[in-house]
């Protein structure tokens, strides 16, 4: 073999499905050396195993399946917190550029993070029921925050068949609850602005309204009709219009400036996977992408949300958050185009069809802020295939 060329190395790796969306698993202690530290070597590795940066977009030389939804990575490893099981690191990798962004989380993803850590040895036995639910405390290591994962267990293993159907996934699968504990952000404002309606200005389209809220994922929500949008639009709606494309991109860019999260629009390049941009309706008929009749009586709004650049053919599991949320706060955009007032959960119709999420709001009468206690949601998640992944090693 010339010495200008390695051959490849193996790792051990699991691919699942969690919620609504797949990714490359791992287990801290089997990464190579390198890549066991957060840096450029790990990124570097994670790009390979995803097959990116593909100037194709199809990632044809890795895991990567060519969308958001697919093009993800998970560390685990057991918990360093106190009173939790296993931390959790996400990685949305980038399709065409060379980076991950490190953050945020997955919401879809943490669905799978429980099943994982059980299969892994990662929670310790006598959590673990030989009939019933294993409750696995999960320490969300990019936002530091407590999820807790209701994984069904039967005869001592992890149970993933089951009926329930999640709509924007195919096959039914067992149910895993997830609840995401107090899910805004650090100690600063659930509302970054303090201000539930903000009026900010985007050069392409002049003045616009939004609800920018820091629970589950920093997101901005504004009202479809604003953008001239009905809210029931599919992807082959957005995707296909690069001028969309680009002007949801840019309000993302500056609704970002607004939030704090960067300093100038020219960083959003680098930060894709966060801010989210969402845009919402009150409720209306429409055809979900797989042909099913979404009918307006069955759901409170709807929403659409942007994943690294593209609309998403679901609804992120954080951004699900956000929306349980943002709709138990009267005044907020989302709050009212479900009709307003108090509620503690909301149906809203995506692209794929429905999804009920509930949440758990308190305000503080003296200050006027708002805190998320919690945020409920039901997912699936399953193995896919298991083994080893094969990348080149470097020269």
């Amino acid at each position: 073999m010339s010495d200008q060329y390695l051959p490849q190395i193996r790792v051990p790796a699991t691919y699942m499905r969690g919620g609504t969306s797949k990714g490359v698993f791992f287990k801290l202690s089997d990464l190579p050396a390198a890549a066991q530290s957060a840096g450029k070597e790990r990124d570097e590795f994670l790009l390979r195993v995803i097959g990116s940066p593909d100037p194709y977009g199809k990632q044809t030389d890795g895991m990567g399946g060519a969308t958001s939804s697919t093009s993800k990575t998970v560390i685990l490893s057991k918990s360093q917190e106190p009173e939790h099981d296993v931390d959790y690191l996400f990685g949305q990798v980038s399709i065409d550029k060379p980076f991950v962004d490190w953050s945020g989380n997955c919401g879809n993803l943490t669905a799978a993070v429980g099943a994982f850590a059980i299969r892994n040895g990662l929670v310790d036995v006598s959590r673990i029921p030989d009939n019933g639910v294993a409750v696995v405390r999960i320490w969300q290591a990019n936002i530091k925050k407590t999820i807790i994962a209701n994984v069904p267990i039967t005869d001592g293993e992890v149970q993933e068949t089951g009926d329930f159907e999640l709509d924007g996934v195919t096959f039914p699968a067992a149910e895993v609850q997830i609840e995401f504990m107090q899910p805004a952000a650090g100690d600063g404002p659930m509302f970054p602005t303090g201000k539930l309606v903000n009026q900010f200005t985007v050069p392409e389209i002049g003045q616009l309204q939004a609800t920018m809220i820091d629970a589950g994922i920093p997101t901005i929500f504004l009202n479809a009709s604003e953008l001239g949008f009905t809210g029931t639009e599919l992807q082959a709606d957005i995707n296909g219009d690069e001028s969309k494309l680009r002007l949801l991109e840019s309000i993302r860019a500056h609704g970002a400036v607004k939030m704090g999260l960067i300093d100038k629009v020219e960083d959003a390049q680098t930060r894709q996977h966060t801010p989210k941009l969402a845009f919402v309706a009150g409720p209306q008929d429409y055809l979900a992408s797989s042909g099913r009749q979404v009918s307006a009586e069955d759901i409170d709004l709807v929403v659409r949300a942007m994943s690294m650049g593209l609309l998403h053919h679901a609804m992120m599991g954080t951004a699900a958050v956000a929306i349980s949320v943002a709709a138990s706060i009267p005044g907020t955009l989302v709050n009212l185009a479900a009709g307003g007032g108090q509620r503690t959960s909301v149906r809203f119709g995506h692209p794929s069809g429905t999804l009920k999420v509930g949440a758990e709001v308190s305000r503080n009468a003296e200050t006027d802020e708002w805190k998320a206690i919690k945020a409920i949601m039901s997912r699936s998640a399953r193995v896919v295939m298991d083994g080893n992944v094969w990348v080149p090693a470097k020269r």
